[in-house]
């Protein structure tokens, strides 16, 4: 990155700020400066588009991001260690990164949205990257403030986001990713490109929003995926026993000794519409 824009290497740069990554916030810094361009290109076409990065760290992704022409970043890191880091890179590319010191799970992206076209890229911490993924896939209104996410998490999440019916990997974020967006695993990270190396392979994912998603109450749809994947191992009669069991099945037209895992998407929101 050092070629594209004259900063200091990351490694200088967690040096320099005693920024030794901690497991309590998630924490794994990706210093390889050739994927962290890989990962700001797999959003597509950055120019006048503001994006929004969740745990910055040392600022490597954000360099790329910035580097490949978006408009504006605005970062939410919850490590203020990171913040002189940070600081030097917003100094690099004037008015062109916004840092807020927060919990990512706390910060309402929508108020935060400017007018224009916006993306979000991070290498989100391990410990809330899924619950964040949640958050931005229910949003108070449909199509959402983002045009698409591409989001780095454990190869084991990533699998999960994109699963299908039958697959081993399917449950309640593969219907939920499935009803509202159009995913894919784009490409995997070996542990070795991380500083503290994780114990597992990390994989990126894309998600682009459906335009028009099969109509369904979102809260509604998650009780009958907390309930149906709860017990997956059981009949539907019984798993959705407390949300009306084979009356409700029936409503819907599935058999109540199927498996949560054989139901396609569209059989549970057929399913949460009868609730």
């Amino acid at each position: 990155m050092a070629a594209l824009d004259g900063l200091p290497p990351l490694r200088d740069v967690i040096s320099r700020y005693g920024l030794d990554a901690r497991k309590a916030l998630g924490q794994n810094f990706l210093l390889d400066l050739n994927l962290t361009q890989k990962i700001a290109r797999t959003a597509g076409s950055l120019e006048d588009v503001t994006v929004f990065e969740v745990g910055p760290g040392p600022g490597g992704l954000t360099r790329a991001i910035l580097a490949l022409g978006a408009k504006k970043v605005i970062a939410v890191e919850r490590d203020s260690r990171c913040l002189p880091a940070l600081a030097e890179v917003a100094e690099h590319y004037p008015g062109r990164l916004e840092v807020i010191e927060g919990d990512a799970l706390k910060t309402d992206f929508e108020a935060l949205a400017p007018e224009g076209p916006i993306k979000i890229i991070a290498n989100l911490p391990y410990n809330v990257g899924t619950q964040l993924l949640v958050n931005w896939l229910l949003p108070r209104s449909w199509p959402p403030f983002w045009q698409s996410l591409t989001l780095l998490f454990q190869k084991e999440v990533g699998q999960r986001i994109v699963a299908r019916a039958d697959d081993n990997h399917y449950g309640r974020l593969g219907v939920l990713c499935g009803w509202r967006t159009q995913a894919h695993m784009a490409f995997d990270i070996p542990p070795q490109a991380f500083t503290p190396p994780p114990k597992v392979t990390s994989s990126v994912v894309h998600l682009v929003p459906r335009a028009e998603p099969l109509p369904c109450d979102p809260d509604k749809l998650e009780k009958v995926t907390q309930a149906a994947f709860g017990q997956r191992r059981k009949m539907l009669r019984q798993s959705v026993k407390s949300l009306g069991g084979e009356a409700l099945l029936s409503k819907a037209g599935i058999d109540p000794a199927r498996r949560a895992e054989t139901l396609s998407v569209e059989e549970f929101v057929s399913l949460a519409n009868q609730i």
